[in-house]
C-alpha cells in the first residue's frame, strides 16, 4: 500500500472513533446507549440492519465463495432477501407495537413476557454465547482483510496475529464509547462507504485490469457462470441457518425498538432486504471471481484482500480497503452490543437486584461490552474461516431460539416448560454437534437436526403438560 492510501485509511478509522466519542458525549440515559431512544429513522435504521447482517463476515465469505464456486455463491444472500421480507410482514408489526406499549430493551425481554424470567434467561444465555461467536467472526474477517493487505509485509509479528488485535482494539474503543447510537449512524456511513465503494471502484477498475469481460471468461471455469453450481444440500443449509435469524436476533430487535413506530419499523426491513440482494450478492460474489483470476494459488478468503492490495491504483486501495473495514465493523458493534444487552440487562442486572441508575447501567454496559470483545479476539484466533463460525454461531442460535419464537408469535397458548425444553435440547445439540465435530447423515448442517429437535420436544413437553 501506498502512504496515500494509509492516509485515506486512517482519517476514516479517526472519523469512526469521533462518531464514538461524540455519542459518549451525547448519550442521557441506558435506552439512548441500547435503542437509540426509540426514534431513529427507517433509512438509517434499514442501512444499519443489512450493514450489520451482511457485515464482514458475509462480505469476506462472498469473496470467497466467488472465488470457489462463482455467481452462485450469490444465492447465500437471497436469504437474507427472504428473512427480512418474511419479518417484515409477520413479526416485526407484532414486536413494535408490543415494544410501543412495554418499552422493550432486548430480545429475551419479548420471551419474558410471553414464558416468564426462566425462558428469558435462558434465551439471553443463548442470544449472549451466539453473538460472542459471532462478533469472533467479524474481527477475524478484519484481520484477515489487514493481514493481506496492511499488515502483509510484517515480520516482526505474525500479519494475522497482529491483525487480530489492532481490529479487535478500534471495534472495542467506539462501541464501548457510543453505544446504540454510535452503531447505527457509523452502520449508515459504513454501508454507504462498502456499496459505492465495492460497486463504482474495486469491480470496474480490477475487471479493467484483468483485461475485461471476455478475458475474465475465458480464465474462470465455466461452471462459475452458472447459478447451479451449487448443491442442494448447501441451499438447504443456507436457508435453515439464515433465514430463522431474522426471527431470533437481538440486533434486529435493537434495530425494532429504536424505530418510532410500526411503519418505519417495517420499510427498514424491507430497504435491507434489497440492498441484501441483489446489490450487494452480485458484487461480493463478482469481486471474489475476479480475486480467483488475480490470485489463483490463494486461500479463497484471503484472495480478495491480496487483490485490493496489489491491482488497485494508489488512493483506490486505501478507499477499498476502508470499505471493507466498514462491513467487518458494521457488525461487531452491533454484535457486541446485542451480547452486552443480554448479558447486562437480561442476566447481570436481574440477577443482582437493586436500583441501578441509568449512569450506573451505561457503565455496567461498557464494562461488560469491553469484556466480550477480548472473550471475542481470544475465540477468532481460533478459528480460519470466517464463514464457518458466523454460519455456526447462526446455528447454535437458530436451534435453540426459533421455535419458542414462533410459538410466542403466532400461538395463543404458550407452555414455559415446553420453551425451556426445546431451548436447551435444539441449542445443546448443535453446539455439541459443532464442537464434537460430529457428521450427521445426508451431509445436512447440525442447524437443521438441531431445530427438528426443538421443534419436536417442545410439541412432545406440551402435549404432556397438557394431559397431565
Amino acid at each position: 500500500m501506498h502512504l496515500i492510501d494509509f492516509i485515506i485509511f486512517a482519517i476514516y478509522f479517526l472519523g469512526v472513533l469521533g462518531v464514538g466519542v461524540y455519542f459518549f458525549l451525547k448519550n442521557t440515559d441506558h435506552e439512548d446507549y441500547f435503542v437509540g431512544g426509540r426514534s431513529i429513522s427507517s433509512f438509517h435504521v434499514g442501512l444499519s440492519i443489512v450493514a450489520t447482517d451482511v457485515g464482514g463476515g458475509f462480505s469476506i465469505g462472498l469473496g470467497g465463495l466467488g472465488f470457489a464456486m462463482g455467481i452462485s455463491g450469490s444465492w447465500l444472500l437471497f436469504t437474507g432477501l427472504i428473512g427480512a421480507w418474511l419479518a417484515a410482514v409477520f413479526t416485526v408489526p407484532k414486536l413494535k407495537k408490543l415494544d410501543m406499549e412495554s418499552g422493550y430493551l432486548t430480545y429475551p425481554d419479548f420471551l419474558r413476557v410471553k414464558y416468564g424470567e426462566k425462558v428469558a434467561m435462558f434465551a439471553a444465555i443463548i442470544s449472549g454465547i451466539g453473538y460472542l461467536g459471532f462478533t469472533g467472526g467479524q474481527i477475524l474477517a478484519g484481520a484477515k482483510l489487514a493481514a493481506g493487505s496492511i499488515f502483509v509485509n510484517v515480520t516482526a509479528f505474525d500479519p494475522l496475529t497482529l491483525s487480530l488485535v489492532v481490529i479487535a482494539a478500534v471495534i472495542l474503543l467506539y462501541t464501548v464509547l457510543g453505544g446504540i447510537k454510535a452503531v447505527i449512524y457509523t452502520d449508515t456511513i459504513q454501508w454507504i462507504v462498502l456499496l459505492s465503494g465495492l460497486m463504482f471502484l474495486g469491480f470496474p477498475i480490477a475487471l479493467y485490469k484483468l483485461g475485461g469481460w471476455e478475458s475474465v471468461r475465458a480464465q474462470l471455469p465455466a461452471s462459475h457462470f452458472s447459478f447451479t453450481n451449487v448443491s442442494v444440500t448447501t441451499l438447504v443449509n443456507w436457508a435453515f441457518t439464515i433465514i430463522p435469524i431474522w426471527f431470533i436476533a437481538m440486533t434486529l430487535y435493537q434495530r425494532v425498538y429504536a424505530s418510532p413506530n410500526v411503519k418505519e419499523a417495517k420499510r427498514a426491513f424491507f430497504i435491507a432486504g434489497f440492498f441484501e440482494y441483489p446489490l450487494m450478492a452480485f458484487v461480493g460474489v463478482g469481486l471474489g471471481m475476479l480475486a480467483r483470476i488475480a490470485h489463483p494459488e490463494s486461500e479463497a478468503e484471503m484472495a480478495l484482500p491480496l487483490m485490493l492490495n496489489t491491482i488497485l491504483p494508489v488512493g483506490v486501495s486505501g478507499f477499498l480497503l476502508a470499505s471493507y473495514f466498514s462491513a467487518v465493523m458494521s457488525t461487531a458493534d452491533s454484535c457486541l452490543i446485542a451480547s452486552s444487552g443480554n448479558l447486562t440487562g437480561d442476566m447481570i442486572i436481574r440477577i443482582f437486584k437493586r436500583n441501578w441508575s441509568s449512569k450506573a447501567i451505561i457503565r455496567l454496559s461498557q464494562i461488560v461490552t469491553l469484556v466480550v470483545g477480548v472473550l471475542a479476539l481470544v475465540l477468532a484466533s481460533s478459528f480460519q474461516s470466517v464463514l464457518d463460525i458466523v454460519l455456526q454461531a447462526y446455528g447454535f442460535m437458530v436451534s435453540g431460539l426459533l421455535v419458542p419464537t414462533l410459538v410466542a408469535y403466532f400461538s395463543k397458548k404458550t407452555d414455559a416448560v415446553a420453551a425451556g425444553v426445546s431451548m436447551v435440547g435444539g441449542g445443546s445439540f448443535t453446539l455439541i454437534s459443532i464442537l464434537a465435530k460430529v457428521s450427521l447423515p445426508f451431509g445436512l448442517d447440525p442447524t437443521v437436526y438441531g431445530l427438528t429437535l426443538s421443534a419436536l420436544l417442545y410439541l412432545i413437553t406440551f402435549q404432556i403438560r397438557k394431559h397431565v
